[in-house]
């Protein structure tokens, strides 16, 4: 049975070696769309299936899904799901954080059982495992060459590392950024960039770069970040929706620090 620290470890030390490999994030976001459900994430409410529920998203955080409209970047999240290479990981939602039900249910999708070696935790870098992030993967950037795919308004003159270069995204950018695939395949190979680390937060286009980014050349690092240093970028967000970010930067708690996924 996988454990939610060996597991973070195994990528920590794929990053200590300069081994390349690649990690998208399948949370609970994508497991939405993945289930052809309407989401939406709006500045005073958030919806599933038509049902609005309180809550507030800053401008960054905006989405919408919507079924009969976007079939073409949904299917894109599907292949980045059930595509298969050497140390092309894919984090999954865990049962203990949306059940039994649904935790099989990507499975299925993805063809394959929980043994399967190429899928870990969408969590891997939160909760129980968030200040092992900060403390040992974080201060490993400060060795590579960075490249970010970061929201418009994320400032990234504080991050504890340098970043040589940044593609930026807009709200809804699953949706309206996907363009931004191709920029990024071109960028890699006409500056021959090779041996660099992406860091990638920008919801569920993550997936979809880090796939096919990885699948075109993966003689780089694509790690799908999230928004674990969105506190760090100067970004809000965060404030409303990521629990373990509050209880680390506003001292709001332990309760996720201290919950450790199980599989």
């Amino acid at each position: 049975m996988k454990d939610f620290k060996e597991d973070f470890n195994k990528l920590k030390d794929k990053l200590v070696k300069g081994e390349n490999f690649a990690f998208a994030r399948f949370s609970d976001g994508e497991l939405h769309t993945l289930q052809n459900r309407p989401v939406e994430l709006a500045e005073n409410f958030w919806s599933l299936d038509g049902v609005q529920r309180s809550g507030w998203y800053n401008k960054e955080e905006q989405k919408k899904f919507i079924p009969e409209e976007h079939q073409f970047n949904r299917q894109k999240l599907i292949d980045s799901l059930q595509f298969k290479k050497d140390n092309y990981y894919k984090g999954i939602s865990c049962r203990c954080c949306v059940g039994d039900t649904d935790f099989n249910w990507q499975l299925d999708l993805h063809g394959t059982d929980n043994t399967d070696e190429s899928l870990t935790w969408a969590n891997l870098w939160n909760n129980g495992n968030y200040e092992k992030f900060m403390d040992e993967i974080v201060p490993l950037f400060k060795d590579k060459e960075i490249i970010m795919v970061v929201n418009e308004i994320a400032k990234l003159n504080e991050l504890p590392f340098d970043v040589k270069k940044s593609f930026r995204v807009g709200s809804n950018c699953f949706i309206n950024d996907y363009f931004l695939v191709d920029v990024l395949k071109d960028y890699i190979e006409k500056e021959g960039i090779e041996n660099h680390v992406f860091l990638v937060s920008c919801g569920s286009l993550s997936n979809v770069i880090i796939h096919q980014l990885y699948e075109a050349n993966d003689t780089n690092t694509y790690i799908d970040i999230g928004s674990t240093l969105n506190p760090l970028m100067k970004m809000e967000g965060w404030k409303g929706s990521r629990a373990y970010l509050s209880e680390y930067w506003l001292k709001q708690g332990r309760n996720y620090l201290n919950k450790n996924c199980i599989w």
